[in-house]
């Protein structure tokens, strides 16, 4: 009671000093620390869980793979049934869910449960990164203050983008690519009010990370070599290779989650998520955790300090070999990754994507080699090779472009990773127009984009437009009956619906004017034999733009609308429209 109170004394002193747009400033430097606070945090619990469990046990520590994701998964799995209760995964898609459907809000739990649901995945060899659970965390801080505060849909969705963009920056101290992340990724509209709060939590959140963490940057790349035009035509082929890779890795990802969820008993799914998983580890330890380790030693164009495998020790023998070793871990590390979380880990696919990438920059400098064409710079084009991939599954060229030339810490290889990333786009848009993360949401209408009308449809809820007032009729009332009913009735439209109020049909007033009036046929007319089929029949599940196609095809301007097969009422493309405008007033209003 006395928190309520406090609540209501804040909110009345904010409306009446701090007007909407101060406020939003003020929260975007909170939201700033906050989200950096968080990327801190996670990062090293999740190395801290790491090393405990190397120290914990002292033997070989590859047999340990076999047992430690099991129990991981395992963990998270009991930890989002019993504490968190609600699906947590696929953070940034969850994001975009919140902004189209559920008016940006993102429950309080989110603050915390990602942080603490991915170190146990992540911390006991979960094949996945970091990234998305720390993106789903900053801006659940965001939309938290926003709808404590009461903010417009507007300001909300600004302070959404600080978070994420609060928590990019923080996590790799790239302030750069976290501001360009919430225009291409959480597809927020730039205007002169909303880019000032986004560069302050971004920037924020990268101090943050500075701070706490030292000034060095995410990877460490000694061996970068200038530039060179003669170059060109090889980034132009790795971007295409990227591209087509993206591609594998969206798909793959996608079908595989699919398959596990259709495994209904958790203990089995968890089982064989499991197993499969902990093989791959033993038999590819690059794939334990987020690979950093790994990634890092292929930037440095060294194969010293990748995990050791009896595959590697047979693979580093010949460069054939090892060609097939690294085109193997690029189709593998995609599978490893989404058995993770299929099965029930808690992770984002930003860091799998690097590491892909990185992989397949490095196996293209070794195929160049092995074919006795030229010596490629292999830091170089593993460098391009991470930004070509993020380019092709996140739909992102511009956030790939900078993040990569922020977190290696210099810009001298900007020419080739806008060429690669470019390309791999381009490449990628050949097959899909949607990324990993929006093409679920797209396929069901739920997907907000930077055209103002789509925007604004997808905003629009049905059941706020839908008309209860139509008076309804059964089929074997007589006309007579009907002529009481039209009686009594403002509307000209007269739903036809069985005992069990399933709508059969409906009944137009201009269809029976000729005859409604002759007394003769009130007895022996039913309403069966003047009713009409419905044009066109609305779901209460359809999207709004499937509504408006409806109207369309149907030419109508009014149709039923059925909620789990049965009559719920009508929707006019008159309300539709006054709706719409009044939605567009509050999108473009901020």
């Amino acid at each position: 009671m006395r928190s309520q109170r406090f609540s209501r004394r804040i909110l009345i002193w904010r409306n009446k000093n701090i007007s909407e747009r101060q406020l939003v400033i003020i929260l975007s430097f909170i939201i700033g620390i906050l989200s950096g606070l968080a990327a801190v945090i996670l990062k090293n619990t999740v190395h801290a869980t790491h090393l405990l469990l190397l120290n914990l046990f002292d033997t070989d520590f590859n047999y340990l793979y076999l047992i430690f994701p099991i129990a991981g998964i395992t963990l998270t799995v009991l930890y989002v049934k019993y504490f968190v209760k609600d699906n947590i995964g696929h953070g940034v898609s969850r994001i975009l869910y919140a902004l189209s459907k559920n008016n940006g809000r993102i429950k309080p739990h989110n603050n915390y449960s990602s942080i603490i649901s991915s170190t146990l995945t992540i911390g006991f060899g979960g094949s996945v990164g970091v990234e998305a659970p720390i993106v789903l965390t900053g801006a659940s801080i965001g939309s938290n203050l926003g709808h404590f505060f009461r903010l417009h849909f507007k300001s909300v969705a600004v302070l959404i983008a600080c978070g994420a963009a609060g928590a990019i920056g923080g996590i790799f101290k790239a302030p750069i690519a976290g501001l360009v992340f919430t225009l291409e990724v959480i597809m927020l509209d730039l205007t002169l009010t909303s880019i000032v709060p986004l560069l302050i939590s971004s920037v924020t959140g990268a101090t943050v990370a500075y701070f706490l963490m030292g000034n060095g940057v995410t990877f460490s790349v000694t061996s970068i070599q200038p530039f060179h035009l003669s170059n060109i035509p090889y980034y132009i082929l790795l971007g295409i290779l990227c591209g087509l890779v993206s591609f594998y890795f969206t798909k793959t990802t996608i079908k595989l989650e699919s398959v596990l969820k259709k495994i209904k008993n958790k203990p089995t799914k968890i089982i064989i998520g499991g197993i499969l998983l902990a093989i791959l580890i033993f038999l590819f330890p690059s794939f334990y955790g987020e690979g950093t380790t790994t990634l890092q030693s292929l930037l440095n164009g060294s194969l010293a300090g990748l995990p050791k495998s009896q595959l590697f020790s047979f693979a580093i023998q010949n460069n054939v070999y090892l060609l097939v070793y690294f085109g193997i871990i690029v189709l593998l590390k995609v599978v490893a990754m989404a058995i993770t979380t299929g099965s029930g880990g808690i992770g984002g696919i930003f860091g799998p994507t690097l590491f892909v990438g990185g992989v397949v920059g490095y196996w293209w400098t070794l195929l160049i080699k092995s074919l006795g064409i030229v010596q490629l710079p292999q830091s170089n084009f593993a460098l391009a090779g991470m930004a070509g991939l993020m380019a092709g599954v996140m739909h992102a060229p511009l956030t790939a472009i900078f993040l990569i030339a922020e977190i290696t810490g210099g810009y001298g290889l900007f020419i080739p990773l806008m060429i690669t990333a470019t390309i791999s786009y381009i490449t990628i848009q050949l097959f899909s127009k949607h990324s990993i993360y929006t093409q679920r949401l797209a396929e069901r209408g739920e997907l907000l984009t930077h055209h103002k009308d789509e925007v604004v449809l997808t905003l629009m809820k049905l059941e706020k437009v839908i008309e209860n007032d139509f008076s309804t009729i059964h089929p074997y009332d007589t006309l007579g009956d009907l002529v009481q009913v039209i009686s009594k009735s403002k509307r000209n439209i007269f739903p036809v619906i069985s005992e069990e109020n399933e709508l059969i049909g409906i009944v137009l007033l201009d269809s029976i004017r000729e005859i409604m009036f002759d007394r003769e046929k009130y007895n022996d007319t039913l309403v069966f034999d003047v009713m009409n089929t419905p044009p066109e029949i609305v779901d209460i599940s359809d999207s709004m733009d499937m509504v408006m196609k409806k109207f369309t095809v149907s030419g109508a301007w009014n149709l039923p609308v059925i909620k789990d097969g049965k009559y719920f009422g009508f929707v006019s493309k008159s309300k539709i429209f006054n709706s719409y405008r009044d939605m567009l007033v509050e999108v473009s209003e901020y």
